[in-house]
């Protein structure tokens, strides 16, 4: 079973969060999911390919409306005109629940989360090993490895604007205030609660478009994201996770739904086969771009 958590941006006040297209897209985010149809897309939702490592999978396709990364619990009154509901973490767990009644007897999960949607991945594999545990739970984070761990955003925008903190199990935040519960600890605090799960993340080295709406509290300019990518893993893994990583070079974005999910290669290591070795034998050895540049 793979758990797909899209991406999507995120959004925290009138002007993030404001309705400016003809469909309900912004600047920041695109509220809309006409359309959505994971199965018509290419990339990693084409189950007719032999190399797809995910093509005997089911998926459960977890759309981002709400604008919070799938953290968010609370309401938000933004203008007069503008109200928020930002209960990505209310219909993330819903698909959980659905989940544990429709395939209590799943025996791999993958957790695969998109851009903004991998913020919450780790979060979301802790969860689904409680829910399955018998289950050997895999959680694959794609394209937020720059996200900060900033005291302010962890406060102001994780909960403050999204009540994040406030929505958490116990386990999620154990030991940790809110202005110090930030994104790359919520990996640590996944691998604190279950040391079973394996954790993996993916990042192009200088993806202008992966940190675009926190960039005011990461402090660094494009040319600088890789090195943040790094430190964060270092950071994690000093906490005592263990984090399988594959960082490819280059300034691109999408990975899933293109058919480049197949042709990605680096260090003579594609993409698809370090993906099927990651869920199907022991994990791989990291793969990381010499020459990264954009």
């Amino acid at each position: 079973m793979v758990i797909f958590l899209n991406g999507g941006g995120v959004c925290w006040d009138a002007a993030t969060c404001a309705l400016t297209g003809d469909h309900g897209e912004s600047d920041f985010y695109d509220w809309s999911i006409q359309g959505t149809e994971p199965e018509n897309r290419s990339g990693m939702f084409d189950i007719t390919r032999g190399d797809n490592p995910f093509s005997e999978y089911s998926f459960i396709y977890v759309s981002s409306c709400t604008g919070d990364a799938h953290l968010g619990n609370v309401t938000q009154d933004y203008s007069s005109s503008l109200t928020v509901e930002h209960r990505g973490y209310v219909n993330g767990t819903a698909a959980l629940a659905y989940l544990a009644e429709n395939y209590p007897d799943a025996t791999e999960v993958i957790v695969v989360g998109k851009t903004a949607g991998s913020v919450a991945a780790p979060i979301y594999g802790g969860l689904v090993a409680d829910l399955l545990p018998d289950a050997t739970v895999t959680v694959f984070g794609a394209q937020s490895g720059a996200w900060p761990d900033d005291q302010r955003f962890n406060a102001d925008i994780l909960e403050g604007q999204w009540g994040a903190y406030s929505a958490m199990p116990d386990w999620a935040v154990a030991g940790l205030g809110v202005r110090e519960w930030g994104v790359p600890r919520f990996w640590s605090q996944a691998a604190r609660h279950d040391p079973r799960l394996v954790l993996a993340r993916f990042d192009f080295a200088f993806d202008p478009q992966a940190a675009s709406e926190v960039t005011r509290w990461i402090g660094a300019e494009d040319s600088d994201l890789l090195e943040i990518i790094d430190d964060n893993e270092a950071t994690i893994e000093a906490s005592g996770a263990t984090l399988h990583s594959y960082t490819a070079p280059g300034a691109d974005h999408q990975i899933f739904e293109p058919n480049k999910f197949y042709d990605l290669e680096v260090n003579g290591v594609r993409l698809v086969d370090w993906l099927d070795t990651l869920v199907t034998a022991d994990p791989p050895a990291d793969v990381h771009c010499d020459q990264c540049g954009p």
